[in-house]
């Protein structure tokens, strides 16, 4: 599916089922464990001790997170437009009580008030724009329901000791971190956000800050090399609060509450 808009000019839809042009997500995170274990971490620590009734991971692929989610909530649907990451996921979460829907987050099939728990991982580098995005997770969520989003954090703390030094602020607005020419005149963007602009548009949706999370902080090839999956992700699992004033990690895990 290619979205255009239509001869009634109605507002472009924005293409978010790329992952049906022949990749194959399921084997990202093939050599990505310690990417992978630490968003569980995260997701983990936001959720302890608390239980739901109905929860959804809205562009949650193949259903990575769905059954990490399925220990705190009663119900959870996958909500993701990409058919092919759905034919995937129909694979992973066989015999389980997991609903999927194909579904944008831009125009999402849950009614008014409807959840009590919305998780978005890995969705916000495709959104230079997630005002739209913003607006339907706060329509789904019930008065005082959890989201849990991740942002793609440009002000991690090698960026900012670059444009500290050459004096510059941070820039506020998205910036593309695609490294090759895109393939499609249509292709997914790719971004980085200022984690402050983030917020203010959470808030401008109704959906107030309660706590966030630095992840992803040893994210390091060379670290890789060096250090055993288990004991980057115990050094992980101490800093992912203590760094999160600073904004210091590539990854920002944000906890909102529906006003």
């Amino acid at each position: 599916m290619t979205d255009q808009g239509d001869e009634t000019g109605k507002r472009d839809k924005k293409v978010a089922d790329q992952y049906d042009r022949g990749y194959d997500y399921t084997t990202y995170f093939d050599k990505r464990e310690y990417e992978n274990e630490a968003e569980r971490i995260a997701i983990r620590e936001l959720l302890d001790g608390r239980r739901f009734d109905r929860a959804a991971d809205i562009g949650g692929g193949y259903g990575r997170l769905c059954l990490l989610l399925r220990e705190y909530a009663d119900h959870v649907t996958l909500a993701e437009p990409s058919q092919s990451q759905l034919d995937a996921a129909a694979e992973l979460l066989a015999g389980t009580d997991i609903e999927q829907v194909r579904t944008q987050a831009d125009d999402l099939a849950f009614d008014d008030a409807s959840l009590d728990l919305v998780t978005m991982v890995r969705v916000m580098h495709h959104l230079p724009d997630p005002s739209a995005e913003f607006a339907e997770i706060s329509r789904v969520l019930k008065p005082g329901a959890t989201a849990i989003i991740e942002v793609a954090n440009y002000g991690h703390y090698k960026n900012r000791r670059r444009f500290k030094k050459e004096g510059k602020p941070l820039p506020t607005e998205p910036v593309s971190i695609r490294t090759v020419q895109a393939d499609e005149p249509d292709a997914i963007p790719f971004v980085n956000h200022n984690i402050a602009t983030v917020i203010g548009q959470l808030a401008a949706a109704e959906l107030t800050l309660q706590r966030k999370l630095s992840v992803s902080n040893l994210r390091s090839e060379r670290l890789k090399q060096l250090l055993p999956t288990g004991a980057m992700l115990a050094v992980e699992k101490r800093l992912q609060q203590r760094l999160a004033r600073t904004d210091f990690g590539p990854s920002i895990f944000l906890e909102l509450r529906k006003a």
